[in-house]
């Protein structure tokens, strides 16, 4: 494979050509093949060569264009290519050295312009092709969100959901065909969110407000217990924010979480972003549905869920970190767990019973590692009164694979 480009990627905005250079109007003119949406061709009409759509999906698509390397090819996509955009998807199958991008304002730039927003102020969401309930993740009080919609009925699905989810207060603006001549908006509050459809094409600004009696959540491990669905298996907000300190989450990294129970652990470590996958190991049916229950009110519905025992089911890749929160004293746990990890990944168990307890010592005298114990009194009443009631102790082994 050549090291040189040989796919131009064209942003255009609702303007089409009007809004390009005259560089990229001559690339897109002179190009053997032209691809993009359906949208995006009607933008150019008078284009001579072949024209590949993506009607049969992106995978198709891109084995199709494999196929004319070395012609000049010239990919169409909305604003900017690299931000939500097929340009990413384009640069992760033929690597970034085969592309030239030209990109222009996208529809968050637009957006944040007609709101008067400044964008590191916002966060940036796209429901286009993803599960709605990533919105959860980023609702607090304040906050800003601009979100790529998937088409008219975007707007009544957002406006339910923060509804669901304690921000009916909040303000939504619609902003449809940024760009265009036929560009509108118009605003709402999200509890009395009217049912009319909007244009497909709109993106949405979104102020959250709390109701009165909502609890905000906040990102920094220890979410309330009650913010989980869970018959009991639930590691305890001290403890869980302890263990997520263990684990030591970075950007990108791949979490492990064994015997997951109510799946809080891989739920936090998800939800501190930048790109951090999951994968939730559960034999039980039943607190393997509550996990994916939990992962969707709590804004992680990317967590990957797989219901059989551990270490049966580990077809995974190589993990950055592994959590065993059940399970510790079952044969082979701890070793399939230290065996998954690559040179330099973590392992952190928690143990509570005798046996777990043992398995540990056991394993920190094979492996080495730090072994805790975390004990944790909470206050409750008694009687007219109040008393620390202690939690069961729970003794916590953390390792660095050499």
């Amino acid at each position: 494979m050549t090291d040189s480009p040989w796919i131009t990627v064209v942003g255009i905005g609702e303007d089409g050509l009007a809004g390009v250079t005259a560089i990229v109007h001559g690339l897109i003119h002179n190009a053997d093949v032209l691809v993009g949406g359906d949208r995006h061709h009607h933008k150019v009409p008078d284009f001579a060569g072949q024209r590949l759509t993506w009607k049969n999906g992106f995978g198709a698509a891109l084995d199709e264009l494999e196929k004319h390397r070395g012609k000049r090819i010239v990919v169409l996509a909305s604003g900017d290519p690299m931000h939500y955009g097929v340009g990413s998807t384009m640069g992760r199958r033929f690597g970034a050295k085969a592309l030239t991008v030209f990109p222009v304002p996208g529809a968050f730039s637009l957006a944040a312009a007609r709101m008067g927003w400044s964008i590191p102020d916002c966060q940036l969401v796209t429901i286009h092709g993803r599960p709605l309930d990533v919105i959860s993740l980023y609702l607090s009080p304040g906050a800003k969100l601009l979100v790529l919609s998937r088409h008219g009925g975007s707007p009544g699905e957002v406006a339910a959901l923060l509804s669901s989810r304690g921000y009916g207060a909040s303000k939504i603006t619609v902003l449809e065909n940024l760009g265009d001549e036929g560009e509108n908006r118009f605003d709402g509050v999200a509890a009395a969110w009217p049912p009319a459809r909007a244009a497909d094409l709109n993106t949405l600004a979104i102020e959250c407000r709390a109701d009165a009696k909502t609890v905000a959540l906040s990102r920094a491990p220890g979410l309330p217990d009650e913010a989980f669905e869970h018959d009991g298996q639930l590691t305890k907000r001290e403890i869980r924010a302890a263990t997520l300190a263990a684990l030591q989450p970075l950007p990108g990294q791949t979490l492990w979480d064994v015997g997951a129970g109510s799946g809080s652990v891989a739920i936090e470590w998800l939800r501190l972003g930048s790109n951090r996958r999951a994968v939730a190991f559960e034999i039980d049916p039943d607190r393997a549905a509550r996990i994916a229950r939990n992962a969707t009110t709590l804004g992680t519905p990317g967590l990957k869920i797989i219901e059989g025992a551990f270490p049966q089911v580990t077809d995974e890749g190589t993990p950055d970190a592994v959590f065993v929160g059940g399970g510790v004293s079952e044969p082979g746990v701890m070793d399939a767990a230290w065996g998954a990890l690559g040179s330099g990944g973590r392992l952190v168990a928690n143990g509570v019973t005798i046996e777990a307890e043992q398995t540990l010592l056991e394993f920190h005298g094979a492996h080495g590692g730090d072994l805790v114990r975390i004990a944790i009194e909470r206050a409750a009443p008694i009687g007219g009164k109040t008393a620390f009631r202690p939690l069961m102790r729970v003794t916590q082994y953390a390792a660095i694979k050499p």
